[in-house]
């Protein structure tokens, strides 16, 4: 008898069928075209905002070394259009939808949750919380272990539904807000959003980027992000979503060594459209090759 590879993971009380999804921001409805969204661990539309907003200056996008960066800005239609055709469009698949939240205050995060938190067709809710916060002098929710506590306090008020905090790699120490999040009441941490990064033309001498400065993603912050989810994964036993420079399935193997239990690809779809089910098959490759029989035995199996 032919024995079943389990692919599954949990991340509170959501379970994946598996732990590869799209990073919010890096995702549409359009890719329907090139990959089958049921056979994804979940679907994780770009991060939304209680009212419409433009984004950034163009250009938003550059090519670096071994990744890209860019500065689209929280561009979004709003919570309502969110409600009416963002979410309809996407419950006709089995994959749980995650609802990315972005917003300018705690009170703004609160009042989105208890909307998009006890929607039916919301399965999880992602809190963006390395979006600035207006109330604190632009930075980041997630930059203050004070505030990241408080932030998921307030939204675990609202809401039963399992919580993801997005964390910043753009702190001292990610351990001190990976610990505030938990002791907030979330339920997994996405290590994490992309790195404060500046590219220039030297024949222009002006900025690569409309915005001056953006997010750095791709192969070159990989090893970075292995190593905080590696940090992360020995103060907390919380789930852990890997996020990235995943390019590969190895890459995302690597990842859950290190402690991740399931993973989000961005960049990497916009090099490859199929990029998502290619790491899937590839992930499957590896536990068939080095027979393991259920994708969990590699969650934190690093040797040291």
């Amino acid at each position: 008898m032919i024995q079943m590879k389990s692919t599954e993971v949990n991340i509170g009380s959501l379970t994946l069928k598996s732990p590869v999804m799209p990073a919010s921001g890096a995702f549409g409805s359009e890719m329907e075209q090139v990959v089958d969204f049921n056979q994804l661990g979940a679907i994780v539309p770009k991060s939304i905002t209680k009212d419409p907003q433009p984004g950034n200056a163009k250009p938003r996008v550059c090519e670096t070394e071994a990744g890209m960066i860019n500065s689209i800005g929280i561009q979004s239609k709003g919570l309502d259009y969110y409600l009416k055709h963002t979410i309809p469009s996407f419950e006709k698949y089995d994959s749980p939808l995650i609802a990315s939240i972005s917003a300018e205050s705690i009170e703004e995060f609160a009042e989105m949750a208890s909307i998009l938190g006890n929607h039916s067709s919301v399965a999880a809710l992602e809190l963006n919380i390395s979006c600035p916060n207006l109330k604190g002098n632009g930075m980041a929710f997630g930059m203050d272990a004070a505030v990241t506590r408080s932030l998921t306090a307030e939204v675990r008020k609202v809401t039963s539904k399992p919580l993801i905090a997005k964390l910043t790699p753009n702190v001292t120490n990610i351990q001190d807000i990976a610990l505030a999040a938990e002791a907030g009441g979330v339920d997994g941490l996405n290590v994490a959003n992309t790195l404060l990064a500046m590219s220039i033309d030297v024949e222009t001498r002006k900025p690569r980027i409309g915005n001056v400065m953006g997010g750095l993603s791709g192969p070159a912050v990989k090893p970075m992000i292995v190593r905080m989810i590696y940090q992360v994964a020995q103060v907390t036993s919380l789930p852990i979503i890997g996020c990235g420079g995943i390019m590969t399935g190895e890459d995302a193997i690597e990842m859950m060594i290190a402690g991740a239990t399931a993973v989000q690809v961005g960049t990497a779809s916009f090099i490859q459209p199929t990029a998502l089910t290619d790491i899937q098959r590839e992930i499957d490759d590896y536990m068939d090759k080095h027979n393991v029989d259920d994708i969990k035995e590699l969650i934190g199996s690093i040797q040291i």
